[in-house]
């Protein structure tokens, strides 16, 4: 029997059901690396990336099916962190909450100049016009969230929906213009470009634990959130495959067109009416998808500014609007710093892509990690756990040299701690706590 409402705090109503959790799933995985990785893996690797899309769209289920008990079972707005937290301690979660907090200043313009060049294509722009457009795509979020104010559910919910209209479009717009000979030859570049491939895919398929902060709102969580994820991971891989696959067999990359591949393959049958409908859409998504990462970022270091975690000034809120504009400023400097790298050559799009990438793969390792611990109780959250992180550290060395972004976050992480400790130590205080 259920105690009288006044008898309890204000909960949270159990209202997402199963069709609501999968399209929540998909929603969050589906992103902005449909419209650009596609082309750069098949670049990278030939036809033979295929091989490692196949692969991904595999191995992404038993990742997936590991988020989705971690949430069921330990449900909290920290999501990954928290997991963290639970199994190894303090520090742990907070070095986590540190790969998150310092993928978005590098993962923002990756995304903005993904939309951007989708426009540039069809009208011919020059580095500078696209940066521009780019640049709008950034500043307008980051203003935004300034006066605290946030995109709907009802336009993300859009967002969505035009993700897989576009996906459905292209897959079916490329069929007529397939050929087996564009899988000839099948490996360009040897075995290695295949998992070289395989560590950039991993950009498409992050997401799983951004609807744990929703799973205290699941109707059964226990059952439901392995169903979500289970038909969300399947719905996700057999989307990627299908639109990598036509990429490949319509031969819609190469050179400047690989950023822009989907738009490349919608024009094959639809002319430049299917560009413009794809990079209308690359916009919407790509603005959509860091208005996010920008409101999320700044609330991150605003809290771990709070909890002693970060520097104070991370912490500073406007005046007038209560919004975290330290932690905005810190995204902005930031985002700053990678336009100037890639407006200047300084890095590729490809190589820029791999710093964020690099720190949600150790993101996903330590979930993992997490789950070896925290799920060992039952068989299938074992086995995910497992299969899982051996799977991302197997493929964490073919990363390259932004292998070692994470580590040198760890590294800056320690010395910080380090110093904040023989600080407080030295002036008499404890170390400040965050909030249980």
């Amino acid at each position: 029997m259920s105690p009288p409402s006044s008898a309890k705090s204000p909960r949270l109503q159990a209202t997402l059901n199963l069709p609501q959790i999968v399209a929540l799933y998909i929603g969050s995985v589906i992103g902005s690396g449909i419209l650009l990785v596609p082309g750069l893996t098949a670049e990278m690797a030939g036809p033979a990336s295929i091989v490692a899309w196949l692969l991904m769209s595999v191995l992404v289920i038993p990742m997936a099916i590991t988020m989705g008990l971690l949430a069921a079972k330990h449900p909290s707005s920290g999501g990954v962190s928290h997991f963290v937290r639970l199994a190894y301690g303090r520090k742990a979660g907070q070095l986590v909450g540190w790969f998150f907090l310092l993928s978005v200043p590098i993962g923002g313009p990756v995304v903005a100049v993904t939309g951007a060049q989708y426009v540039g294509v069809l009208l011919h722009w020059g580095d500078l016009q696209t940066y521009a457009a780019a640049s709008l795509i950034l500043i307008i979020p980051l203003v935004m969230n300034v006066f605290g104010l946030h995109l709907a559910g009802s336009v993300q919910t859009i967002v969505i929906t035009l993700i897989v209209a576009i996906l459905l479009l292209a897959i079916v717009a490329g069929m007529p213009h397939a050929s087996s000979a564009n899988f000839t030859p099948f490996m360009p570049r040897g075995a290695m470009s295949v998992f070289q491939a395989a560590g950039l895919m991993f950009w498409c398929f992050i997401g799983w634990e951004a609807v744990t902060h929703l799973s205290a709102e699941f109707v059964d969580p226990r059952k439901n959130a392995i169903r979500g994820v289970l038909w969300s991971a399947g719905i996700v891989s057999a989307l990627y495959f299908a639109v990598a696959f036509m990429t490949i067999a319509t031969h819609s990359y190469g050179g400047a067109g690989s950023a822009a591949a989907l738009s490349v393959l919608v024009q094959r049958s639809l002319g430049p009416v299917g560009g413009w409908i794809v990079a209308v859409t690359a916009i919407f998504i790509c603005f959509a998808a860091f208005n996010a990462y920008a409101s999320a970022g700044s609330r991150i270091a605003y809290a771990m500014a709070q909890a002693g975690e970060a520097p104070k000034w991370l912490g500073t809120l406007h005046r007038k609007y209560n919004t975290p504009i330290g932690g905005l400023a810190f995204v902005a400097v930031g985002i700053a710093f990678s336009m100037a790298a890639l407006l200047f050559k300084t890095v590729s799009l490809s190589q820029l892509i791999a710093l964020p990438n690099a720190t949600f793969m150790a993101t996903y390792i330590g979930g993992c990690l997490a789950g070896t611990r925290l799920l060992r109780d039952t068989r299938v959250g074992r086995s995910s756990s497992w299969i899982s992180l051996v799977v991302t550290l197997g493929l964490y060395p073919f990363l390259g040299w932004p292998a070692l972004y994470p580590l040198a976050i760890g590294i800056l992480f320690m010395l910080w701690s380090r110093r904040r400790s023989l600080s407080a130590r030295h002036s008499g205080r404890p170390p400040m706590r965050p909030p249980q």
